[in-house]
Protein backbone atom coordinates (compact mmCIF):
# COMPACT_ATOMS: atom_id res chain seq x y z
CA UNK A 1 0.00 0.00 0.00
CA UNK A 2 0.87 3.69 -0.23
CA UNK A 3 0.33 6.55 2.01
CA UNK A 4 0.08 9.78 0.93
CA UNK A 5 0.77 12.30 3.65
CA UNK A 6 -2.68 14.26 4.73
CA UNK A 7 -2.01 15.73 7.59
CA UNK A 8 -4.04 19.51 8.48
CA UNK A 9 -2.86 20.33 11.79
CA UNK A 10 -1.81 23.52 13.44
CA UNK A 11 1.93 22.89 14.26
CA UNK A 12 4.19 24.20 16.57
CA UNK A 13 4.33 27.32 15.23
CA UNK A 14 0.20 27.66 15.71
CA UNK A 15 0.57 27.91 11.33
CA UNK A 16 -2.11 25.38 9.54
CA UNK A 17 -0.22 22.92 7.48
CA UNK A 18 -2.25 20.98 4.62
CA UNK A 19 0.26 18.74 3.23
CA UNK A 20 -2.33 17.31 0.44
CA UNK A 21 -1.80 20.47 -1.13
CA UNK A 22 2.20 21.31 -0.21
CA UNK A 23 2.78 17.63 -1.91
CA UNK A 24 0.57 18.86 -4.93
CA UNK A 25 -1.30 15.27 -4.14
CA UNK A 26 -4.72 16.91 -5.03
CA UNK A 27 -3.40 18.15 -8.03
CA UNK A 28 -1.97 15.10 -9.28
CA UNK A 29 -3.88 12.81 -8.08
CA UNK A 30 -4.42 10.53 -11.03
CA UNK A 31 -0.81 10.95 -11.79
CA UNK A 32 0.32 9.57 -8.60
CA UNK A 33 -1.91 6.93 -8.52
CA UNK A 34 -0.94 5.45 -12.16
CA UNK A 35 3.00 5.84 -10.95
CA UNK A 36 1.63 3.32 -7.82
CA UNK A 37 0.13 0.81 -10.23
CA UNK A 38 3.65 0.50 -11.77
CA UNK A 39 4.92 -0.75 -8.96
CA UNK A 40 2.40 -3.28 -7.93
CA UNK A 41 0.36 -0.91 -5.30
CA UNK A 42 -3.36 -0.71 -5.76
CA UNK A 43 -4.19 0.28 -1.95
CA UNK A 44 -3.48 3.54 -0.66
CA UNK A 45 -4.19 5.75 2.54
CA UNK A 46 -6.09 9.03 1.72
CA UNK A 47 -7.46 11.47 4.53
CA UNK A 48 -10.78 13.65 4.27
CA UNK A 49 -9.01 16.76 6.51
CA UNK A 50 -11.39 17.72 9.22
CA UNK A 51 -10.50 21.47 8.98
CA UNK A 52 -11.31 21.66 5.24
CA UNK A 53 -14.11 19.58 4.92
CA UNK A 54 -16.23 21.12 7.58
CA UNK A 55 -16.67 24.76 6.46
CA UNK A 56 -18.85 25.75 9.69
CA UNK A 57 -19.50 23.57 12.89
CA UNK A 58 -22.28 21.07 11.74
CA UNK A 59 -21.90 22.32 7.69
CA UNK A 60 -20.00 19.78 5.33
CA UNK A 61 -18.31 20.67 2.28
CA UNK A 62 -17.34 16.82 0.52
CA UNK A 63 -16.21 17.83 -2.71
CA UNK A 64 -13.08 17.72 -2.90
CA UNK A 65 -13.57 13.86 -1.30
CA UNK A 66 -16.15 12.95 -4.19
CA UNK A 67 -12.92 13.70 -7.10
CA UNK A 68 -10.41 11.95 -4.68
CA UNK A 69 -13.01 9.15 -4.88
CA UNK A 70 -14.01 9.73 -8.39
CA UNK A 71 -10.29 9.55 -9.35
CA UNK A 72 -9.90 6.30 -6.85
CA UNK A 73 -12.53 4.96 -8.68
CA UNK A 74 -11.22 5.61 -12.13
CA UNK A 75 -7.61 4.32 -11.84
CA UNK A 76 -8.90 1.13 -9.96
CA UNK A 77 -7.30 2.38 -6.26
CA UNK A 78 -8.59 1.32 -3.26
CA UNK A 79 -9.05 4.10 -0.95
CA UNK A 80 -8.73 3.62 3.69
CA UNK A 81 -9.93 7.04 4.66
CA UNK A 82 -8.65 9.07 7.92
CA UNK A 83 -11.08 11.21 9.02
CA UNK A 84 -8.87 12.93 11.77
CA UNK A 85 -5.45 13.04 10.95
CA UNK A 86 -3.78 15.60 13.81
CA UNK A 87 -5.98 18.25 12.28
CA UNK A 88 -9.23 19.99 13.48
CA UNK A 89 -11.25 23.11 12.89
CA UNK A 90 -9.40 26.41 13.93
CA UNK A 91 -12.13 26.27 16.98
CA UNK A 92 -11.59 22.81 17.96
CA UNK A 93 -9.32 20.68 20.76
CA UNK A 94 -9.85 17.70 22.01
CA UNK A 95 -10.55 19.30 25.51
CA UNK A 96 -13.69 21.02 24.20
CA UNK A 97 -16.37 20.27 25.21
CA UNK A 98 -18.06 19.93 21.90
CA UNK A 99 -15.64 17.85 20.61
CA UNK A 100 -17.14 14.63 21.11
CA UNK A 101 -20.51 15.75 19.47
CA UNK A 102 -18.78 17.57 16.69
CA UNK A 103 -16.55 14.61 15.63
CA UNK A 104 -19.38 12.34 15.81
CA UNK A 105 -21.61 14.40 13.09
CA UNK A 106 -18.22 14.38 11.20
CA UNK A 107 -18.41 10.38 11.15
CA UNK A 108 -21.91 10.15 10.10
CA UNK A 109 -22.04 13.21 7.71
CA UNK A 110 -18.83 11.20 6.17
CA UNK A 111 -20.60 7.78 6.30
CA UNK A 112 -23.81 8.67 4.27
CA UNK A 113 -21.93 11.11 1.74
CA UNK A 114 -19.74 8.16 1.06
CA UNK A 115 -22.92 5.87 0.47
CA UNK A 116 -24.14 8.09 -1.26
CA UNK A 117 -21.45 8.14 -3.78
CA UNK A 118 -20.63 4.36 -3.66
CA UNK A 119 -23.14 2.12 -1.95
CA UNK A 120 -21.70 -1.23 -2.17
CA UNK A 121 -18.03 -0.56 -2.21
CA UNK A 122 -16.36 -1.69 0.66
CA UNK A 123 -15.06 1.05 3.29
CA UNK A 124 -12.28 1.00 5.82
CA UNK A 125 -11.93 4.06 7.92
CA UNK A 126 -9.67 5.28 10.69
CA UNK A 127 -11.43 7.83 12.85
CA UNK A 128 -8.42 9.25 14.60
CA UNK A 129 -5.22 8.75 13.37
CA UNK A 130 -2.54 7.68 15.66
CA UNK A 131 -4.16 8.71 19.27
CA UNK A 132 -1.44 7.68 21.28
CA UNK A 133 1.26 10.06 19.49
CA UNK A 134 -1.36 12.68 19.11
CA UNK A 135 -1.98 12.80 22.64
CA UNK A 136 1.63 12.72 23.60
CA UNK A 137 2.38 16.02 20.73
CA UNK A 138 -1.05 17.88 22.07
CA UNK A 139 -0.82 17.02 25.39
CA UNK A 140 2.74 16.58 26.67
CA UNK A 141 5.01 18.17 23.59
CA UNK A 142 3.32 21.48 23.35
CA UNK A 143 3.27 20.60 19.06
CA UNK A 144 -0.01 20.96 18.39
CA UNK A 145 -3.53 21.70 19.59
CA UNK A 146 -4.33 22.13 22.98
CA UNK A 147 -0.87 22.90 23.12
CA UNK A 148 -0.32 20.97 26.76
CA UNK A 149 2.31 19.78 28.83
CA UNK A 150 1.67 17.00 31.13
CA UNK A 151 -1.81 16.51 30.20
CA UNK A 152 -1.05 13.51 27.43
CA UNK A 153 -3.74 11.41 29.68
CA UNK A 154 -6.21 13.77 29.43
CA UNK A 155 -6.43 14.35 25.85
CA UNK A 156 -5.81 10.91 24.99
CA UNK A 157 -9.18 9.83 27.07
CA UNK A 158 -11.18 12.90 25.29
CA UNK A 159 -9.51 11.26 21.82
CA UNK A 160 -10.33 8.11 22.28
CA UNK A 161 -14.12 9.07 23.63
CA UNK A 162 -15.12 10.64 20.70
CA UNK A 163 -13.44 7.82 18.89
CA UNK A 164 -15.47 5.36 20.79
CA UNK A 165 -18.77 7.06 19.68
CA UNK A 166 -17.63 7.84 16.48
CA UNK A 167 -17.37 4.32 15.42
CA UNK A 168 -20.70 3.17 16.76
CA UNK A 169 -21.81 6.18 14.40
CA UNK A 170 -20.15 4.67 11.36
CA UNK A 171 -21.35 0.95 12.02
CA UNK A 172 -25.18 2.64 12.81
CA UNK A 173 -24.82 4.17 9.51
CA UNK A 174 -24.00 1.09 7.74
CA UNK A 175 -22.51 -1.94 9.87
CA UNK A 176 -20.32 -3.15 6.93
CA UNK A 177 -17.99 -0.01 7.64
CA UNK A 178 -14.69 -1.67 9.27
CA UNK A 179 -12.35 0.56 11.45
CA UNK A 180 -8.82 0.24 11.11
CA UNK A 181 -6.62 1.43 14.19
CA UNK A 182 -3.33 3.01 13.08
CA UNK A 183 -1.34 2.96 16.29
CA UNK A 184 2.21 3.34 16.74
CA UNK A 185 4.02 0.55 17.29
CA UNK A 186 7.11 0.36 19.62
CA UNK A 187 9.47 -1.29 22.01
CA UNK A 188 10.52 0.71 25.19
CA UNK A 189 13.60 -1.54 27.28
CA UNK A 190 15.71 -1.18 30.58
CA UNK A 191 19.30 -0.21 30.75
CA UNK A 192 21.76 -3.05 30.56
CA UNK A 193 22.34 -4.34 33.82
CA UNK A 194 19.22 -2.71 35.05
CA UNK A 195 17.77 -3.61 38.18
CA UNK A 196 14.55 -6.03 38.82
CA UNK A 197 12.72 -2.13 39.39
CA UNK A 198 13.59 -0.41 36.31
CA UNK A 199 13.08 -3.78 34.01
CA UNK A 200 9.43 -3.58 35.48
CA UNK A 201 9.00 -0.24 34.78
CA UNK A 202 9.93 -0.51 31.57
CA UNK A 203 7.46 -2.89 30.83
CA UNK A 204 4.77 -0.82 32.13
CA UNK A 205 5.96 2.08 29.83
CA UNK A 206 6.05 -0.66 26.88
CA UNK A 207 2.77 -1.46 27.84
CA UNK A 208 0.99 1.87 27.84
CA UNK A 209 1.41 1.77 24.44
CA UNK A 210 -2.04 -0.08 23.66
CA UNK A 211 -4.07 1.92 25.88
CA UNK A 212 -5.58 3.67 22.89
CA UNK A 213 -6.92 0.36 21.68
CA UNK A 214 -7.60 -1.15 24.83
CA UNK A 215 -10.20 1.43 25.31
CA UNK A 216 -11.49 1.14 22.02
CA UNK A 217 -12.17 -2.73 22.58
CA UNK A 218 -13.51 -2.14 26.59
CA UNK A 219 -10.86 -3.61 28.04
CA UNK A 220 -10.11 -0.49 30.19
CA UNK A 221 -12.41 2.43 30.89
CA UNK A 222 -15.56 0.59 30.22
CA UNK A 223 -17.59 4.13 31.32
CA UNK A 224 -16.29 5.20 27.16
CA UNK A 225 -18.12 2.54 25.65
CA UNK A 226 -16.22 0.53 23.33
CA UNK A 227 -16.91 -2.96 22.79
CA UNK A 228 -14.76 -5.82 21.13
CA UNK A 229 -16.88 -5.28 18.03
CA UNK A 230 -15.56 -2.34 17.41
CA UNK A 231 -12.08 -3.07 16.87
CA UNK A 232 -11.99 -5.08 12.84
CA UNK A 233 -8.14 -4.68 11.82
CA UNK A 234 -5.28 -3.84 14.00
CA UNK A 235 -2.91 -1.20 12.58
CA UNK A 236 0.51 -0.28 13.47
CA UNK A 237 2.68 2.29 12.29
CA UNK A 238 6.77 1.32 12.80
CA UNK A 239 9.76 3.76 12.03
CA UNK A 240 13.31 3.20 12.43
CA UNK A 241 12.70 5.12 15.49
CA UNK A 242 10.35 3.38 17.29
CA UNK A 243 12.52 1.35 19.82
CA UNK A 244 14.29 3.38 22.93
CA UNK A 245 15.91 2.85 26.30
CA UNK A 246 13.92 3.61 29.25
CA UNK A 247 14.59 6.92 31.02
CA UNK A 248 17.38 7.72 29.24
CA UNK A 249 14.99 7.61 25.41
CA UNK A 250 18.13 6.51 23.71
CA UNK A 251 17.47 5.22 20.13
CA UNK A 252 18.42 1.24 19.85
CA UNK A 253 20.13 0.72 16.25
CA UNK A 254 18.27 -0.95 14.14
CA UNK A 255 21.55 -1.34 11.41
CA UNK A 256 24.23 -1.80 13.31
CA UNK A 257 26.98 -3.95 12.73
CA UNK A 258 26.90 -5.84 16.17
CA UNK A 259 23.01 -5.13 16.83
CA UNK A 260 21.73 -4.23 20.48
CA UNK A 261 20.36 -7.02 22.03
CA UNK A 262 17.63 -5.81 23.57
CA UNK A 263 16.30 -4.23 20.23
CA UNK A 264 12.74 -6.48 18.58
CA UNK A 265 11.90 -7.52 15.59
CA UNK A 266 9.19 -5.38 13.43
CA UNK A 267 7.60 -9.31 13.33
CA UNK A 268 8.22 -10.05 16.87
CA UNK A 269 6.58 -6.47 17.82
CA UNK A 270 3.62 -7.39 15.27
CA UNK A 271 3.01 -10.64 16.83
CA UNK A 272 2.69 -9.28 20.43
CA UNK A 273 -0.07 -6.95 19.04
CA UNK A 274 -1.62 -9.64 17.11
CA UNK A 275 -2.01 -12.06 19.81
CA UNK A 276 -3.35 -9.29 22.52
CA UNK A 277 -5.74 -9.05 19.82
CA UNK A 278 -6.42 -12.14 18.52
CA UNK A 279 -6.82 -10.10 15.17
CA UNK A 280 -5.40 -9.37 11.74
CA UNK A 281 -2.42 -6.53 11.34
CA UNK A 282 -1.31 -4.26 9.19
CA UNK A 283 1.58 -2.43 8.89
CA UNK A 284 0.11 1.14 8.37
CA UNK A 285 2.68 3.12 7.99
CA UNK A 286 6.63 2.49 7.56
CA UNK A 287 9.56 4.28 5.88
CA UNK A 288 13.05 5.70 6.22
CA UNK A 289 14.75 9.15 5.63
CA UNK A 290 17.51 9.65 2.87
CA UNK A 291 20.28 6.95 1.53
CA UNK A 292 19.37 4.04 4.01
CA UNK A 293 15.58 3.96 2.58
CA UNK A 294 16.14 0.49 0.28
CA UNK A 295 17.95 -1.18 3.54
CA UNK A 296 15.18 -0.34 5.58
CA UNK A 297 12.25 -1.83 2.65
CA UNK A 298 14.68 -4.70 2.46
CA UNK A 299 14.52 -5.11 6.62
CA UNK A 300 10.97 -4.57 6.49
CA UNK A 301 10.41 -7.27 3.45
CA UNK A 302 12.03 -10.13 5.42
CA UNK A 303 10.49 -9.28 8.56
CA UNK A 304 6.55 -9.16 6.53
CA UNK A 305 7.86 -13.02 5.02
CA UNK A 306 8.67 -13.88 8.67
CA UNK A 307 4.85 -13.18 10.01
CA UNK A 308 3.80 -14.79 6.75
CA UNK A 309 5.28 -17.85 7.43
CA UNK A 310 4.41 -18.22 11.07
CA UNK A 311 1.04 -17.85 9.57
CA UNK A 312 -0.27 -14.56 11.16
CA UNK A 313 -2.82 -12.94 9.38
CA UNK A 314 -0.79 -10.27 7.94
CA UNK A 315 -2.77 -8.40 5.49
CA UNK A 316 -0.34 -5.10 4.28
CA UNK A 317 2.29 -2.85 4.43
CA UNK A 318 1.82 0.51 3.82
CA UNK A 319 4.75 2.66 2.82
CA UNK A 320 3.85 6.39 4.20
CA UNK A 321 4.93 8.79 2.72
CA UNK A 322 5.16 7.31 -0.94
CA UNK A 323 5.50 11.13 -2.37
CA UNK A 324 8.37 12.70 -0.39
CA UNK A 325 6.71 15.54 2.29
CA UNK A 326 8.42 18.61 4.10
CA UNK A 327 8.47 18.76 8.27
CA UNK A 328 5.50 19.87 9.94
CA UNK A 329 6.88 22.55 11.37
CA UNK A 330 10.00 23.25 9.26
CA UNK A 331 8.57 23.58 5.63
CA UNK A 332 11.45 24.40 3.98
CA UNK A 333 12.92 20.58 4.85
CA UNK A 334 12.27 17.61 3.13
CA UNK A 335 12.66 14.40 4.64
CA UNK A 336 13.47 12.58 1.43
CA UNK A 337 11.78 9.18 2.89
CA UNK A 338 9.58 8.59 -0.06
CA UNK A 339 9.58 6.16 -2.76
CA UNK A 340 10.01 9.73 -4.91
CA UNK A 341 11.01 12.43 -4.07
CA UNK A 342 10.55 16.04 -5.22
CA UNK A 343 11.34 19.30 -6.07
CA UNK A 344 9.07 21.56 -4.48
CA UNK A 345 11.16 24.96 -5.39
CA UNK A 346 11.14 24.34 -9.16
CA UNK A 347 8.09 21.81 -10.27
CA UNK A 348 5.52 20.81 -7.77
CA UNK A 349 4.20 18.29 -10.42
CA UNK A 350 7.47 16.38 -10.81
CA UNK A 351 7.85 12.97 -8.99
CA UNK A 352 12.03 12.17 -9.20
CA UNK A 353 12.05 7.99 -8.32
CA UNK A 354 14.41 7.00 -6.12
CA UNK A 355 15.77 3.95 -7.79
CA UNK A 356 17.48 2.28 -4.73
CA UNK A 357 14.05 2.15 -2.99
CA UNK A 358 12.41 1.67 -5.94
CA UNK A 359 14.53 -1.84 -6.60
CA UNK A 360 14.26 -2.58 -3.32
CA UNK A 361 10.44 -2.15 -2.95
CA UNK A 362 9.71 -4.63 -6.03
CA UNK A 363 12.80 -6.84 -4.42
CA UNK A 364 10.68 -7.09 -1.59
CA UNK A 365 7.64 -7.86 -3.14
CA UNK A 366 8.33 -10.43 -5.53
CA UNK A 367 10.07 -12.09 -2.15
CA UNK A 368 6.86 -11.61 -0.28
CA UNK A 369 5.27 -13.22 -3.23
CA UNK A 370 7.24 -16.22 -2.80
CA UNK A 371 6.35 -16.75 0.53
CA UNK A 372 2.99 -16.53 -0.09
CA UNK A 373 2.42 -19.13 -2.26
CA UNK A 374 3.02 -21.50 0.42
CA UNK A 375 2.05 -19.22 3.36
CA UNK A 376 -1.08 -20.91 5.38
CA UNK A 377 -2.42 -17.80 6.85
CA UNK A 378 -5.93 -17.26 5.36
CA UNK A 379 -7.72 -17.41 8.48
CA UNK A 380 -10.29 -14.44 8.62
CA UNK A 381 -11.57 -12.36 11.44
CA UNK A 382 -13.98 -10.11 12.34
CA UNK A 383 -13.79 -8.92 15.62
CA UNK A 384 -11.94 -9.32 18.75
CA UNK A 385 -14.55 -11.58 20.52
CA UNK A 386 -14.59 -13.84 17.49
CA UNK A 387 -12.31 -16.03 16.23
CA UNK A 388 -13.99 -16.89 13.14
CA UNK A 389 -15.91 -15.13 9.95
CA UNK A 390 -18.28 -16.48 7.63
CA UNK A 391 -17.44 -16.27 4.08
CA UNK A 392 -20.07 -13.28 3.38
CA UNK A 393 -18.80 -11.65 6.42
CA UNK A 394 -15.15 -11.32 5.27
CA UNK A 395 -13.49 -8.51 5.32
CA UNK A 396 -10.46 -7.89 2.66
CA UNK A 397 -8.19 -5.54 1.74
CA UNK A 398 -6.61 -5.40 -1.52
CA UNK A 399 -2.45 -4.78 -1.90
Amino acid sequence: MGGFECADQLNYYGDRVDFLNITAHLDFIRADYELLKTYNIRTVREGIRWSKVEIKPYQYDFSIVREMMQAGKECGMQQLWDICHFGYPDDMSPLHPHFTRRFVALCKAFANFYRSVEPDLPLIVTPINEVSFLSWLGGEAIGTVPYCRNNGWEVKYRLMQAYIVGVAALKEVDPRIRILTTEPLISIVPRINATEEEVEKAWEEHIVQYQSVDMLCGKICPELGGKPEYLDILGFNFYYNNEWESGTHAYLGWNDQIMDPRWRSLSDLMKEAHRRYNLPVVLTETSHPTEDRPIWINHVGIETGKLLEENIPFWGVCYYPIIDRPDWDHLHQWHHSGIWDMHPLTDVSKRILHEPSAAALLKAQSDVSEVMKSAKNQKTYKSASTENVQPEEEQVLVG
